[in-house]
């Protein structure tokens, strides 16, 4: 049967959490790509991680879709199935969303892009230096999103001119 294992994820996702819409789901070989509402987001992660083995998340991303912010938790288990999970929300400029820190630790980095280059509030993010945004960043300049307009001595100009180097690379 094609996508065994990708539809038995599907199965068991929705055995628990009937609310979830499987039949909206994505999938390709050792792909699975599905949304979820907020309000089970995060119970859903922590069974997809606990019970079902998906034990390393690979990255978050987050687009601004200039109406929403998506975010995509890209998760794997041992036998390098990759489970995306895809969590929506309104845009708008007090977007909160909680850490999932308390489920996979290596997180951190990953929200702290979220925060400082969508300027997404990470709830329950320890503080700390902003990453991977320069220190002297002006605050409230967010650069992947889509309505940014650089502002003068965000350090935007330090990305924007790094590959622009004279004729002898300096």
């Amino acid at each position: 049967m094609e996508f065994e294992k990708e539809n038995e994820v599907l199965s068991l996702i929705k055995e628990r959490f009937p609310a979830v819409d499987i039949e909206s789901a994505k999938i390709a070989r050792r792909r699975i790509y599905l949304f979820v509402e907020e309000n089970i987001f995060l119970r859903t992660l922590e069974f997809a991680a606990k019970e079902l083995g998906f034990f390393r998340l690979c990255t978050i991303t987050g687009i601004d879709n200039l109406d929403s912010f998506e975010f995509l938790y890209h998760i794997v288990n041992k036998d390098g199935l990759l489970l995306t999970l895809k969590l929506k929300t309104p845009r708008n400029d007090n977007v909160i969303i909680a850490s999932v820190l308390p489920i996979y630790n290596g997180a951190t980095f990953y929200e702290r892009e979220l925060e400082g280059l969508l300027g997404i509030k990470v709830e329950g993010l320890p503080e700390g230096r902003q990453y991977p945004l320069p220190d002297n960043w002006t605050p409230g300049q967010y650069p992947l999103r889509k309505d940014w307009q650089p502002v003068q001595n965000t350090g935007a100009d330090i990305i924007r001119d790094a590959g622009n180097t004279g004729k002898d690379g300096i």
